[in-house]
């Protein structure tokens, strides 16, 4: 099956050896984001609100890259340095997505790039 990279300057650029996102067939697959600016490629300051509505901003500009919408994803996977925060994940992620929600999973890890306190990533179906 033939794959198509997805890129966007309207996201972070890679900071690794990875893709914004890869395209095969029907479904996208979107690497992780942390709460980079992309003018910047630096980590945003502000509380964790802002870190994770970053984070889902930098999704949805690769979703719609994509030629979709966040609505289109099927699957999260959220990383947390702290699990205090899984509440405002569900709240944040609950104005920004629309019933019924995707399937999802959140794990709390001891650290994440750049010192972030959130990550995520998603898979699309188009």
């Amino acid at each position: 099956m033939e794959r198509t990279i997805i890129e966007t300057p309207h996201a972070p650029g890679a900071i690794g050896t990875y893709s914004q996102a890869v395209r095969a067939g029907n479904t996208v697959w979107v690497s992780g984001q942390i709460p980079l600016d992309p003018a910047t490629g630096q980590l945003i300051s502000g509380d964790i609100d802002a870190e994770i509505r970053r984070v889902l901003d930098n999704l949805e500009a690769i979703a719609k890259a994509a030629g979709g919408t966040l609505d289109n994803a099927v699957k999260f996977n959220v990383f947390l340095t702290d699990l205090v925060h899984f509440a405002r994940v569900n709240e944040l992620m609950a104005e920004r997505l629309r019933k019924p929600y995707p399937a999802r999973a959140a794990v709390g890890v001891a650290a994440l790039p750049r010192g972030a306190r959130v990550e995520m990533e998603c898979v699309l179906s188009l």
